[in-house]
């Protein structure tokens, strides 16, 4: 089932997500649903906060990235059917060097910026069978991963960004929570009492 995404604006996605046990009332469900929204909504990553869950799980199917021709031939294989689900994860260690990216956000929808990380991230988490990982990534892998594990953190993409970038988004963002805004996916804006 296809759900709304909630959009820039919505109180849950300042929340640190909870952790979950693998007793959570139908969880294959929620991811099965999880990502059909993911890929309605053409992304490559989507976190539970995102359909309105303060809960810390969050998927990553970077296959979409693995045709950029400016990638080398092994980027490309590294992300061609990559397909993780992240249960109650907790990054590590970030390490390696900083480098920019052009990053956008489903619940951000319209917004692209630049967002300075590093390139390298450790991660322990939980896969959809509750077996224990911990795992090092690098590249645009790490990148994705780091953005949607900053969903069950309450943080943002453009909370990276720079005070000055921050103000000049100011309007298109508050217009964001509004609805103002023409999207081809379900959504939910916290200013309108009902999603589209």
């Amino acid at each position: 089932m296809i759900l709304p995404i909630v959009a820039y604006g919505d109180p849950v996605l300042r929340k640190v997500a909870d952790d979950i046990d693998k007793d959570y009332p139908k969880l294959n469900e929620l991811l099965s649903n999880m990502w059909e929204t993911m890929y309605n909504a053409s992304g490559v990553g989507l976190a539970a906060p995102q359909i309105g869950l303060p809960i810390r799980i969050f998927l990553v199917d970077t296959t979409p990235f693995s045709d950029d021709e400016d990638l080398t031939e092994d980027e490309q294989k590294q992300l061609n059917g990559f397909k993780q689900v992240f249960i109650n994860a907790t990054i590590e260690e970030e390490s390696g060097e900083e480098w920019a990216f052009n990053e956008g956000c489903l619940s951000i929808p319209d917004v692209r910026e630049d967002v300075i990380r590093q390139g390298t991230v450790k991660i322990s988490y939980f896969d959809e069978n509750f077996k224990e990982h911990s795992k090092t990534f690098d590249g645009l892998l790490a990148r994705v991963i780091q953005h949607e594990y900053d969903h069950i953190e309450g943080i943002l993409f453009t909370d990276k960004l720079s005070a000055l970038k921050k103000r000049m988004l100011k309007g298109r963002l508050t217009n964001i929570s509004k609805g103002k805004i023409s999207v081809d996916y379900r959504m939910k804006f916290p200013a309108m009492k009902k999603g589209r």
